[in-house]
């Protein structure tokens, strides 16, 4: 009996110190600084009791293009306490002027129908999408009525949310598309991960760190 005992002591604590050990492991694989970038002014998520994750984007952004499949397929396994939102950067005329189609789509509400195909359509079909008539057009198929499409049009709400989105790129100092911002407080992008499907790894390891955070708030 004390032999059997003394073995389930010595496995519990030989399986506490590998778990210790693969905890370290991860934190010294994912450094601060190294593979993703502590913002220097960090901002509140829209809702607190979740873990924030926003895509910023352009749609004319070949990299951008690339990384959508990867966007999807993590985005399909994402749990309840993670808010996942994309954020348009507005870096030029052309790069405002796609910006506004997104966010035609939010307040339309057909946003996840047509996200993954204006990228197909800019990147894959060489369509440039800036113009007024070359949206209606596209959007078109989707559902959008050409009255619909005349309300949201440079109306006051999208230009509220476009707005909004470029302090929020301002605020965060992303330089480069696509980046990948957790709660308001770390950047990661190809770059510091070592490519574009490197990326979740570090996002999902950073949303651990502030689920725990926000576990030890309640």
């Amino acid at each position: 009996m004390k032999t059997m005992l003394r073995m389930m002591l010595v496995s519990l604590f030989a399986l506490g110190a590998a778990m210790a050990s693969a905890d370290e492991g991860m934190m010294a694989r994912f450094q601060p600084g190294v593979h993703y970038k502590v913002l220097t002014e960090p901002s509140m998520p829209r809702d607190e009791s979740k873990v924030e994750v926003a895509e910023i984007f352009w749609y004319g952004c070949p990299h951008c293009y690339h990384l959508e499949p990867l966007v999807q397929a993590w985005k399909a396994k994402l749990p309840a306490d993670v808010d996942f939102l994309r954020i348009p950067a507005q870096f030029s005329k052309q790069w405002q002027l796609h910006a506004a189609l997104y966010y035609m789509t939010e307040v339309l509400g057909v946003t996840e129908k047509t996200h993954s195909a204006i990228f197909d359509a800019i990147q894959g079909q060489k369509m440039r999408l800036f113009d007024k008539y070359e949206q209606q057009k596209f959007l078109a198929p989707y559902g959008v009525s050409e009255a619909d499409f005349n309300r949201v049009w440079d109306s006051s709400g999208v230009r509220r949310l476009m707005a909004q989105a470029d302090q929020k790129v301002r605020q965060y100092q992303v330089n480069g598309v696509p980046a990948i911002i957790v709660n308001g407080k770390y950047m990661v992008d190809a770059a510091s991960a070592g490519g574009q499907d490197k990326i979740f790894p570090i996002v999902d390891y950073l949303i651990e760190q502030e689920r725990a955070k926000l576990k030890g708030k309640k």
